[in-house]
């Protein structure tokens, strides 16, 4: 019976499995994962989750009785120790585990501040698992203090919460501008006034020289000189993929595990997907971090495991949720030289151009305008600028045109 063992109990890893049983695939499957937890999901943890409003099963991407149901094995709360790919064969919690499909799910970590400022100093946090957030919970008290370090999506999220929870919050953005290595100017504009206006300070242009105090974190100390109290510090630097097991099995790496455009590694019959997965686009390797790629990369692995022969096609697509704004992302703006933006009541939106090619769209609580800007972009449809910039153009007809 064929055997397929899936490394890494996440998004990537549950949709894979999920996939290959509704596909028909009646051979063993085996999910690990590090955590005691099933799979679940990660974007509400540091939102709805933090705040108390949805509760731990509730993040749980499939009931626990799913796995018994579709007779898949769950190795949880264990690590993979070594993987021989000529072998085929996976060392796990004591035992040799034959496999004749390897997938590599492993996900992502968080880059943490290094212990050399201060980053081992408790009350210092990063947010990526349920564990971490469970850690840094009880910290979220009205009025205490908390430094962020990272103006990315992942900072400036938990800025909001903290913000909304009657916190002091500061965001420290080394780079010239918050969000400015994901998004343009006009994205940065925008949700630097959001946060000043819920009386989040933002510093840009300044990094973190030394966070302070003796056993736990009680003040940090700028690269500009200037010094801030603190009662609890989160870090919100990036993460990077989760390839040190495949690159242990001899795995070839480039910006994570390198793929082709299947899913395939470089040793026979291994796999894998989602941010630990780099795949050819535009004459690089690229990685995706986000839910939307986790899931489609994953389930074309499913189906190339059964044979399929399918290549990936992206679908780009990212959202954040912070105070009472959704921002929906399409598209890639990588390499974009002009920016448009559209005006629709309270929605905005910004239009991401490479001379006279759509690339992305930021849309901020702009539902309309994102499902537009998305099946333009995946329809290899380009609009000009000007049209999209024209607040009497009726954006459903750019479909049908």
């Amino acid at each position: 019976m064929t055997h397929v063992v899936v490394i890494g109990a996440g998004q990537a890893g549950c949709s894979l499995v999920a996939k290959l049983r509704n596909d028909g695939f009646d051979g063993q499957i085996t999910l690990i994962g590090e955590e005691q937890l099933p799979p679940y999901q990660r974007p509400p943890l540091s939102k709805a989750y933090l705040m108390g409003e949805m509760e731990e099963e509730r993040l749980y991407l499939r009931p626990e009785v799913f796995y018994d149901e579709q007779n898949i094995t769950l190795r949880l709360g264990t690590a993979v120790d070594a993987i021989d790919t000529t072998a085929r064969t996976v060392a796990v919690g004591g035992d040799t585990i034959q496999y004749d499909h390897l997938a590599f799910t492993t996900g992502s970590n968080p880059r943490r501040l290094p212990a050399s400022i201060g980053g081992d100093l408790d009350g210092v946090y990063v947010v990526r698992t349920l564990a971490d957030v469970d850690a840094m919970a009880s910290e979220f008290v009205k009025d205490r203090r908390v430094l962020i370090v990272g103006g990315g999506y992942i900072g400036l999220e938990a800025a909001a919460v903290a913000a909304k929870l009657g916190l002091k919050v500061t965001v420290l953005e080394m780079a010239d501008r918050i969000l400015q290595r994901v998004a343009a100017e006009q994205t940065s504009d925008f949700f630097r006034d959001l946060h000043t206006i819920h009386g989040v300070e933002i510093l840009e242009g300044v990094g973190l020289a030394e966070l302070t105090g003796k056993g736990r974190v009680s003040g940090a100390t700028l690269t500009d000189g200037s010094q801030i109290e603190v009662d609890f510090v989160i870090a919100g630097v990036g993460i990077t993929p989760n390839d040190q097991l495949a690159d242990a099995a001899g795995v070839a790496l480039e910006n994570g595990i390198k793929t082709d455009l299947q899913g395939r590694c470089s040793a026979p019959n291994t796999w894998a997907a989602g941010d630990c997965a780099s795949f050819p686009y535009r004459g690089t390797q690229i990685r995706l971090e986000s839910v939307g790629n986790a899931i489609d990369q994953a389930e074309l692995v499913a189906q190339n495991i059964m044979g399929a022969g399918k290549d990936y096609v992206p679908k780009p697509w990212f959202w954040s949720d912070q105070f009472d704004i959704k921002l929906q992302i399409a598209g890639l703006n990588t390499g974009y030289d002009m920016v448009v933006t559209r005006e629709d009541g309270d929605a905005t939106s910004f239009w991401y151009y490479k001379g006279d090619q759509l690339l992305a769209v930021d849309a901020m609580n702009d539902p309309r305008n994102y499902m537009v800007g998305k099946r333009l972009i995946e329809g290899g449809k380009h609009p000009a600028p000007e049209i999209i910039a024209d607040p009497e153009t009726d954006m459903r007809a750019l479909l049908r045109a």
